[in-house]
């Protein structure tokens, strides 16, 4: 007999950036465990296809296009979401973009290029979570929310420290929810992924620098994939997890320990 608090039937997880990656991944297991999904992205042509990979698990699955740095497009996507999912049980704020600094310094990084990303990584997460939680105490919902961070957060990214503030933000917001919300039976924990072989990162693991001087750091010996981060998800979408709150799980095959 299979361990039941596993079985994910009749829950709703919502998965921003969910039509890729770590995202895609995470949804994807999700899904398999029983759950029915509702993916945000930006991008339309690949909402289309991550709903058409989940649609083969047989769960209800929506896919709708938000940009998380726009509050009041976070509000109307999660009233749609609740409107044809009909409950939210678990939010995993998941979308965020890379830097661009193109090499340069601190010292020369733009006041753009800081809102493009603080934008998205850290004003995203916090209209998702906000809007979350705030349906989850007011229907008496005993759900999860989980932000995915990054290593960027607890160790150096000199030349992408907008980047490297988001993800400590995440960290530190997710803390202070979990004891903010616990009394509601509502748990709250970040992921924070090592170096993860997606479309945001492709362009560097590619190159001869990343293959003979990052790759060897890790002690698994190979990249991480989306799909390495379903069992968390599951668990963290499970009864398995509820008495676990305010965690911070590394998940980089080694890298952070070598």
């Amino acid at each position: 007999m299979a361990y039941s608090p596993f079985d994910l039937t009749g829950k709703v997880a919502l998965i921003t950036g969910g039509n890729s990656g770590i995202g895609l991944g995470m949804a994807r297991a999700i899904a398999e465990a029983g759950a029915d999904i509702a993916i945000w992205g930006t991008n339309a042509a690949k909402n289309a296809a991550a709903k058409a990979d989940l649609e083969s698990t047989g769960g209800r699955i929506l896919a709708l296009e938000c940009d998380v740095g726009d509050e009041a497009a976070v509000e109307a996507s999660f009233a749609r979401t609740l409107e044809t999912m009909g409950r939210v049980d678990g939010c995993f704020a998941n979308a965020g973009v890379s830097g661009r600094s193109g090499g340069k310094p601190f010292t020369e990084m733009t006041s753009e290029e800081w809102h493009r990303v603080t934008r998205v990584n850290l004003d995203g997460a916090f209209y998702t979570f906000r809007t979350a939680a705030k349906y989850m105490v007011s229907n008496q919902i005993e759900g999860v929310l989980v932000g995915t961070a990054s290593l960027a957060a607890v160790e150096a990214a000199p030349r992408s420290e907008h980047y490297a503030a988001t993800k400590g933000g995440m960290i530190s917001m997710v803390r202070a929810m979990s004891a903010e919300f616990a009394r509601y039976g509502i748990r709250s924990h970040s992921i924070l992924p090592g170096w993860i072989e997606t479309n945001m990162t492709a362009n560097a693991v590619a190159t001869v620098g990343f293959q003979t001087k990052v790759l060897p750091r890790v002690p698994m010996r190979r990249w991480g994939t989306g799909d390495d981060f379903g069992g968390i998800a599951v668990y963290l979408m499970s009864s398995a997890s509820r008495y676990h709150t305010g965690d911070t799980f590394v998940i980089d095959g080694g890298y952070s320990l070598f």
